[in-house]
Order: C-alpha cells, then structure tokens, then sequence
C-alpha cells in the first residue's frame, strides 16, 4: 500500500482484511522494530541538517532517476555509518540511518514522500540479506 512506517507501529490497514488475523512472524518484527526505533531516535538526534538539506536537493531534482537518488541515499548512509559506535552491526545501523534519513527528508519536505519512500525501499532491498537474517536470528 506504499505506506512509509518508521514507528516500529503496524499499519492502519486489516490483514487480508480480516480483523485480529496475524502474520506468523509479527511478534518477532515488532520486537525488530522496536529495537530499530530506539537506535533510531538516538541518530535522529546526531544527523546533521546539512546532510538531509542535501538529500532534499537530490530529491527535488525530477532529471534524477530512481537509482540515482537511491545512490545518494546510499552514500549518504555509508558517510553517516562511519560515526556510529563500533559495537553495532554496520548493516543494521545502515538499515536504521536510511530509515531516519527517509523521515527527515519527508519531514523537511512532505511533498517528497512518495519519491523518498521508492528510494528507501530500493536501499532496503539491497540489503534484503540482511534484514532476513534478523529475522531468522530473532524468531
């Protein structure tokens, strides 16, 4: 349904449109979520404006394609990734600062979500990998 969800919350939308009905592995994403949440909030705090402003350009830029800005989404993280603590996974904190980054951009320029958001979900299947083995060491 294209709906941008960086909360860890589900959506607004039923399952299968049947209410109460949930996904097998939905108690292990919620716990993912919330965990990506938290990380989340504390790089919230420690992202420059200068990096989302220069995101904001890219975006705007309709002469852009789509693995264009997924590139600079891309390189904005792995610039981002080299402050994080040592202690953290890379590939999580990468999945977690392109998920922030997202609800920076749309939050400075909410016209931007639908070009954002096709740009985080191209990032995020890039690291598809990643995201299923959190899932399998979770469960």
């Amino acid at each position: 349904d294209d709906e941008l969800q960086t909360d860890g919350n589900r959506s607004g939308h039923l399952q299968n449109g049947e209410p109460g009905v949930a996904l097998p592995n939905e108690e292990v994403i919620r716990i993912i979520a919330a965990q990506l949440a938290e990380i989340g909030d504390q790089f919230n705090r420690d992202i420059q404006g200068r990096v989302v402003n220069d995101l904001v350009q890219h975006f705007q830029n309709a002469n852009l394609s789509t693995e264009e800005i997924t590139l600079y989404m891309s390189k904005a993280v792995e610039e981002l990734t080299q402050s994080i603590p040592s202690d953290m996974a890379q590939e999580k904190a990468m999945l977690v600062l392109a998920m922030v980054l997202t609800k920076k951009i749309v939050n400075t320029v909410p016209s931007l979500l639908q070009r954002v958001f096709n740009a985080a979900v191209n990032y995020m299947n890039q690291h598809h990998d990643y995201i299923a083995d959190m899932v399998s060491q979770t469960a």
